[in-house]
């Protein structure tokens, strides 16, 4: 088991969530993080709360994943800030949720454009430092990549895209010593889509549970690679 201390993450969506709750058990583990959202002054301040009570360190930038230029630029604030990159997390997403009769051009656009294209920019801007440390690229797809329902035409069709793609990004960045995982979570505890976590969210999956596998995989001997993981609540309520 390899230690985490002064490794460095970087973290896309990770000012609440699944990407902060993350990027806490991963400072807690010794690493630097990154974390980046579409407003500075929320990424930074999820940064000071992360950095009250860890033994690594967090910094925020604002970042927008539907822009190359902007991830690239995030990618190099990150590398001055810290000096590398041993883990990028592409975990932002949001979902738009409709008949396609009744979901709209620009919810459609919206979809894509963050799950999907905002995954394929956070990885093609990160090869070159992923390169130099032998590092870890690890998607969000969901367990939507792989099972479709009605009204989910947009968000299946981002996430079924983020499985394959990754699969194929692993194919392509093994040569060079990257390893590439999607995680593939059913119900999890987080803000997605507006949602307030409480009480009720208990038998979720939670946040924290991502971030103890992404510290298990992190960990885990480089000669092995769990390319797609299937994650689900042990015990969803009865119907």
């Amino acid at each position: 088991m390899q230690s985490l201390k002064n490794k460095v993450a970087f973290i896309t969506g990770g000012t609440k969530g699944i990407g902060y709750g993350v990027a806490e058990v991963l400072m807690a583990e010794g690493m630097n993080v990154v974390i980046t959202g579409r407003n500075q002054e929320a990424a930074e301040k999820a940064a000071r709360d992360l950095n009250q009570n860890s033994i690594g360190k967090a910094y925020g930038i604002a970042s927008d994943v539907r822009n190359f230029e902007s991830q690239q630029n995030a990618i190099n604030q990150a590398i001055e800030k810290f000096g590398e990159l041993d883990l990028v997390f592409a975990n932002a997403g949001l979902g738009h949720f409709g008949s396609i009769e009744n979901i709209s051009i620009d919810q459609w656009n919206e979809v894509i454009d963050t799950n999907l294209t905002g995954v394929f920019y956070t990885a093609k801007a990160s090869i070159e430092t992923l390169k130099k440390t032998k590092g870890y690229l690890i998607t969000l797809s969901s367990l939507a990549g792989t099972n479709f329902f009605p009204q989910g035409a947009a968000y299946n069709a981002s996430k079924f895209g983020v499985t394959g793609m990754s699969q194929a990004i692993m194919l392509d960045l093994r040569q060079y010593g990257i390893r590439v995982s999607t995680l593939m979570p059913g119900s999890v505890t987080s803000h997605f889509n507006g949602h307030t976590p409480d009480e009720n969210d208990a038998w979720k999956i939670q946040p924290e549970d991502i971030g103890e596998l992404i510290a298990g995989l992190l960990q885990l001997n480089a000669r092995t690679l769990p390319s797609k993981i299937e994650i689900r609540p042990s015990t969803p309520p009865t119907k």
